[in-house]
């Protein structure tokens, strides 16, 4: 029988005609390119979750610029107190960040997602805290107490706002070009609202500074004469007090937008992320860490560098105040310093992109180290503190901008070397912040305790030599020395350019691999299904 005729005597229910194959075919591809229409995010999206993370920023920056000179000048709380409450905080906001991390990861699945209810439900309580912060009870023995209590709530509730948030960028796409996009708008806005906390923050307080007391009979009065406009100022400390409290508030609506924004523009999309062979505790966790070098190496380089900027940072308004006697300029000169890391974010992206980032880190931290110098040893100069602030902030930028950027190798680099052991990208970035904050609280503690036993005097006109040369330390010999060691621990940090990028293809090969398997099994079971 001839193979034409096999063929007429088939059904022709069995044989499709090439109008159905094209309209098969044109409905494949219709579905093809309504898929990847889904994965692509809208720039809108990408906005709304890069402002979700502007609260952090700005609360951040409001905190560690102006808390410590608040405690001590309007709380008029003593030194050892205050370095009680700024370490405490810091140290049970570094323990909270694992703690809510491993509360998240095992939340169930709601109509919203896992992360917006962490997000929706803390931001009222987080809000509410953060403005008790700044507010002076009317109890004198309690200071100490309601400090401590808001200052440590307000953390927590922050980390329950922060921890979902940085991990909603795992589950905001499936695709890494997406997420990659997210996460620059995301640093981007950051970085602004650091700049919107210090300008808000600033210029509110600064407009209402109250004077000081004159305590010169018993100090040492060889340091800076203050101005007598000072002590002839109308404002009052309870103006001051009003102002911290506009402030906060201000900031704290702010806050609530933000977390509208993002809860109501950002959809969160479920089983996007590849899940881990199994959830690790603490102690696993460390022991994980522990093994990987590369990674020991940046966080302990990052972990000295970050701690002088943080000491710069937590002293500086003190430092301008005092031994400058800049007191109704220090919110300018912080703002330009902010201003200034802001702008320059930008070019440290095409440094390192050009020259690699082990030598950005080199050039970008190296870079404040004159100019911590300079600070303490020129005589006091209004317009050359600017421009002192102002390239000092370059330097600030990219301690801001680089272990953002290069944890990510780190993560890279431990996939390619435990193919058999993936999923714990969260753990790295938790145990980072944990190091970091932890570090930060003792460092903001020990600053504050070394101004109690330096003898120095709340709201005074002339503080003694001796916490003049203490703030010179804590905003100068003292971060110069931890850039130093932090910069001599990276030269021994091992993922340069070729190994990054030899990473890459490697991590591009376990892809593809991985996606062919895929494709291998769901062929098989369409397979099994048609049989």
């Amino acid at each position: 029988m001839a193979r034409g005729e096999a063929s007429e005597q088939l059904p022709s229910t069995l044989l499709p005609s090439v109008k159905d194959l094209a309209q098969d075919g044109l409905g494949i591809a219709k579905k093809g390119k309504e898929k990847k229409a889904k994965k692509n995010l809208s720039v809108w999206s990408k906005l709304c979750y890069a402002i979700g993370g502007a609260p952090y920023q700005i609360t951040g920056s409001a905190l560690g610029f102006f808390l410590q000179i608040y405690l001590l000048d309007v709380a008029q709380l003593d030194p050892f107190y205050a370095s009680i409450i700024l370490f405490v905080g810091r140290a049970w906001d570094a323990v909270t960040d694992p703690t809510v991390g491993f509360l998240v990861s095992r939340s169930p699945w709601t109509r919203r997602g896992r992360m917006m209810p962490w997000i929706l439900l803390s931001t009222p309580f987080a809000v509410i805290s953060y403005f008790l912060i700044w507010v002076v009870p009317p109890v004198e023995n309690g200071k100490v107490v309601w400090y401590l209590i808001f200052y440590c709530l307000f953390q927590s509730l922050q980390t329950c706002f922060h921890v979902p948030y940085s991990a909603l960028t795992m589950f905001i796409s499936s695709e890494q070009k997406e997420r990659d996009s997210a996460t620059a708008y995301r640093m981007t806005i950051e970085v602004l609202g650091s700049v919107i906390g210090t300008a808000i923050q600033g210029q509110i307080v600064g407009g209402a500074n109250a004077p000081c007391l004159n305590h010169t009979s018993s100090l040492n009065d060889s340091v800076l004469q203050p101005s007598s406009e000072v002590n002839t100022s109308h404002v009052s400390l309870d103006d001051t007090k009003h102002a911290y409290m506009l402030a906060s508030g201000v900031i704290s609506i702010i806050y609530v937008l933000c977390a509208a924004v993002l809860f109501l523009g950002v959809r969160e999309q479920k089983n996007v992320q590849r899940k881990a062979d199994r959830h690790l505790s603490f102690v696993e966790g460390l022991r994980l860490l522990r093994t990987h070098g590369p990674y020991v190496k940046l966080v302990a380089g990052f972990l000295f560098t970050s701690l002088a900027f943080m000491l710069m940072e937590g002293n500086f308004a003190l430092f301008i105040t005092y031994t400058l006697g800049f007191r109704n300029d220090f919110q300018n000169i912080l703002l330009v310093i902010m201003l200034s890391g802001a702008l320059t974010i930008p070019l440290w992206q095409l440094f390192l992109n050009r020259f690699g980032k082990k030598t950005a880190v080199y050039i970008g931290i190296s870079w404040a180290i004159p100019f911590m110098i300079l600070v303490v040893c020129i005589e006091s100069n209004l317009i050359l503190t600017y421009i002192i602030s102002l390239a000092a902030g370059f330097s600030v930028a990219a301690a801001f901008f680089l272990p953002w950027s290069m944890l990510p190798d780190v993560v890279d680099d431990f996939k390619v070397q435990n193919p058999d052991s993936q999923g714990h990208e969260a753990i790295f970035y938790s145990f980072y912040v944990f190091f970091t904050k932890f570090a930060s609280g003792v460092s903001l503690g020990i600053s504050t305790l070394s101004l109690h036993f330096a003898g120095y005097v709340t709201r005074g006109c002339v503080q003694p030599d001796s916490v003049h040369l203490t703030l010179k330390m804590l905003v100068s010999a003292a971060p110069v020395s931890l850039i130093i060691l932090g910069l001599l621990i990276f030269m021994s940090y091992p993922i340069n350019e070729q190994r990054r990028q030899h990473n890459s293809s490697q991590l591009q090969a376990l892809l593809r691999d991985s996606s062919e398997q895929d494709s291998d099994t769901s062929e098989s079971s369409d397979l099994g299904s048609a049989v």
